[in-house]
């Protein structure tokens, strides 16, 4: 069999069972394997929306999602949502072509030339190799999925250059052992024990690194009386319906005041980072206490008292142990939630408090299994505080990265990977037209996607922020699609809500239909204003 063939071959062995992309000249050896495979492959429109649905695929699963592109303008254009998985720590293997492996370099202008091709993607993945002979590939493959599934699980770009993925393989390649994740210390787990023990305002700060950890990190803030703040990618790791939970207002200042008053803070999972709260240093007066499975992490910006290296959920597990039996010496941590809480919501803006209207009717109309793959649009935002959820890997906003048009690539991946669970998409109406093209993919896979547009005329947070600056804005209010004629030109079915009831019930049928729904919502509308 030829080398693209044993690839696939060996991809099925990992048990994927998805590939996103589109063929071109340089990459045909591994579409000769997909073909006869029972492998799905999904024909994105653009080498980013199939790098975005691997994306999605891999955010909401915690699987590694597979993007397979051309070389030269193949890797440009997934570049973008590589940096994405890059940033949010989500499990991405993209698999490239590259040109004939005796042109490397050369710069004699053949066709999809880079002259250093593994330099694109270096600084946005975990590992970046090019494949010189068909051997190579076993080794590689193995080593992606070894760090998916022991160490931070950052994205993995493996190059197959033209004449090797075309040679002839007569071996049957297998798949290697995954290494175990790192087991915590415990000296430092009995040292953050004794610390949260004697705190008086304990917190937890929760990122995306703790989910999997869910149930000991709840008994852990209930053994405690500890509040719970979490980045967006840790919302609902302990529910949010829970009277110690903040949620993912970290960015609100009442819930930064609030993290401040903590004389122990135990973060797990998270960078703390800036994009987390938009401020570029986090107040953190009180001890920290910090665990994550990236060893970077713990001699960073934010410096611990008591450093773990270790999974969250095995780390999690031995310090709940560690902080045994016995009642809270806090007494007032719930009350505290809630006052932060209440001002959170009392210092919202008339037009976030029309978010909040519109959220509301989503969150009653969606099961709260419903997984959310939103795009960055100021509806997002306000939902980071003010949707609730219940669960963890059912709200993502790629924050890290902050990638205009990611939301409904992600919600197509989302949705092949979870085929039974329900999924929506929140869009603006700014970052819609970055990939528009990929309703069309969801509409030929006849995938039933709420995607919610909050229109508002472009791209008014820059607007916002020219203002707030005393820059006259400039470039940020382009012309918008019909975007219901434009959804029902694509397969899609496109509706405009003319009250909250509309809205319930265009959320409700969505979910029945066979395709794809834009629900456009429009920015002042009366019916947005008057229930403010």
């Amino acid at each position: 069999m030829r080398c693209g063939e044993a690839v696939v071959r060996l991809l099925e062995k990992y048990d994927v069972d998805t590939v996103f992309g589109i063929p071109g000249a340089h990459n045909l050896s591994l579409y000769r394997g997909l073909t006869h495979s029972p492998i799905t492959h999904v024909q994105a429109r653009n080498e980013q929306g199939a790098a975005f649905m691997a994306d999605g695929y891999g955010r909401a699963s915690g699987r590694p999602g597979i993007c397979s592109v051309i070389s030269g303008p193949g890797i440009t254009n997934a570049a973008t949502p590589l940096g994405q998985a890059y940033a949010d720590s989500i499990p991405m293997l993209m698999i490239s072509a590259s040109t004939p492996s005796h042109t490397h370099g050369k710069g004699w202008g053949v066709l999809h030339e880079i002259l250093d091709q593994d330099a694109v993607t270096k600084p946005i993945t975990a590992l970046t190799a090019t494949a010189a002979v068909p051997a190579d590939l076993p080794v590689l493959i193995g080593e992606a999925f070894s760090i998916f599934g022991s160490q931070r699980p950052r994205p993995v770009h493996i190059s197959i250059p033209v004449d090797v993925g075309d040679a002839l393989v007569d071996e049957e390649w297998e798949t290697v052992p995954i290494p175990p994740k790192p087991s915590p210390d415990l000296d430092g787990i009995a040292q953050a024990a004794a610390l949260l023990l004697k705190a008086n305002t304990p917190c937890l700060y929760l990122g995306g690194g703790a989910v999997g950890a869910e149930t000991a990190i709840t008994a852990i803030a209930e053994r405690l009386n500890a509040t719970v703040l979490t980045s967006n990618a840790g919302k609902g790791i302990v529910p949010e319906s829970n009277s110690l939970s903040v949620g993912g207002s970290i960015w609100r200042q009442p819930a930064q005041d609030h993290i401040t008053t903590a004389d122990v803070v135990l973060a797990i999972g998270t960078e703390i980072g800036e994009t987390d709260s938009f401020i570029e240093r986090l107040p953190l007066s009180g001890a920290l206490i910090r665990i994550d499975i990236d060893p970077s992490k713990i001699d960073d910006l934010y410096l611990p008292e008591v450093g773990i290296v270790a999974d969250a959920a095995e780390a999690a597990e031995a310090l709940l142990a560690a902080l045994g039996k016995g009642e809270p010496t806090v007494h007032d941590a719930r009350e505290r939630v809630a006052a932060t809480k209440i001002e959170v919501a009392a210092r919202l803006t008339g037009v976030e408090r029309q978010h909040v209207v519109a959220l509301e009717a989503i969150r009653r109309a969606l099961p709260d299994d419903t997984i959310l793959m939103n795009d960055i649009a100021q509806i997002v935002y306000t939902g980071s505080a003010m949707f609730p959820v219940d669960m963890s890997r059912t709200w993502h906003y790629p924050a890290g990265f902050c990638v205009l048009g990611c939301g409904v690539p992600d919600a197509i991946g989302a949705k092949l990977a979870f085929p039974n669970r329900p999924v929506a998409s929140l869009v603006g109406d700014g970052g819609f037209m970055f990939t528009p093209q990929e309703l069309i993919t969801a509409s030929e896979l006849r995938l039933p996607i709420p995607v919610v547009i909050w229109s508002n005329g472009g791209l008014k947070q820059i607007t916002d922020d020219m203002i707030s600056q005393g820059i006259e804005p400039l470039g940020t209010q382009g012309a918008n699609p019909d975007f219901v004629m434009l959804a029902r030109s694509m397969g899609a079915d496109g509706v405009r809500p003319e009250s909250v009831s509309d809205l319930e019930q265009a959320l409700t049928s969505a979910l029945a239909a066979d395709r794809p729904t834009v629900i456009e919502l429009v920015e002042d509308s009366d019916w947005l204003v008057s229930a403010t």
